[in-house]
């Protein structure tokens, strides 16, 4: 299960807009089998990409606004072709757009993507916050609407496990709606005490080996950890919930 777990690079943004070639070999270093992209800092995707081989770090999909996938499709899937993923998702709703009609046309355009890159080989999906929880559609929260399938083509999920229970709701009941719909999960943990703030993953409140066990049963080819604020380097916590991960992962396959 180790060469499943992958960085999401959002946690280390403000060190990849310095040196993202060297975070990505300290990443390397530190037993990282995969990264998340997560925006190019004004670097060029040929220059990632070529980090990347260097590395031998695979690519866990990556974040991209929806705005780009309706105007700047092709160079989305350039990127995508350069990384070697096949998998996007729409990573974030801003707040003008939190609300049905933001919902119904996120889903109708999402859907138009999926319409033209699914026949190429190509998977988008939608990466969720708590906010999507907060409003209902059809009598049913805006997260079940947007991944509902609609015509014979549904998005691809890529849960979140800190903002499901940030929602309220547990993780891992969440994530059995979906058996093997998701290729891609994210891990993030939440502090136990009453701030519910972002956390290593295996230091908070969330119990994630049966969550594990749930994804090697059910199709999850990358675990993507994401702290999106740490109490001091990030580097240091994305090293900490590695170390917690692949312990866990070693009584999940005993």
């Amino acid at each position: 299960m180790k060469h499943k777990f992958a960085a999401q690079l959002y946690t280390l943004r403000n060190e990849i807009s310095k040196d993202f070639p060297g975070v990505l070999r300290e990443l390397k270093k530190m037993g990282w089998k995969a990264v998340q992209i997560d925006g190019l800092h004004d670097y060029s995707a040929e220059e990632i990409a070529e980090v990347l081989k260097e590395t031998g770090l695979k690519t866990a999909g990556m974040h991209i606004s929806l705005d780009r996938m309706n105007d700047e499709l092709e160079s989305v899937l350039k990127e995508a072709d350069l990384f070697g993923t096949t998998d996007f998702f729409c990573h974030y709703l801003e707040e003008n757009r939190q609300n049905v009609d933001g919902y119904l046309k996120a889903k109708q355009d999402l859907l138009e993507v999926a319409k033209k890159v699914a026949p190429r080989g190509f998977r988008v999906g939608y990466h969720n916050h708590d906010f999507e929880f907060k409003t209902k559609i059809d009598g049913q929260f805006a997260l079940d609407y947007i991944l509902e399938e609609q015509e014979g083509l549904s998005l691809y999920p890529e849960v979140d496990t800190y903002w499901v229970k940030m929602a309220g709701i547990d993780p891992l009941s969440y994530i059995k709606k979906f058996p093997n719909r998701i290729p891609i999960l994210h891990l993030k943990d939440m502090t136990n005490d009453e701030r519910k703030y972002f956390a290593e993953v295996g230091t908070g409140s969330i119990d994630f080996e049966p969550i594990l066990s749930w994804g090697e049963q059910n199709g999850v080819e990358f675990y993507a950890v994401e702290q999106d604020f740490c109490p001091g380097n990030p580097l240091d916590s994305l090293e900490l919930s590695l170390t917690n991960l692949i312990k866990m992962s070693e009584k999940v396959n005993a």
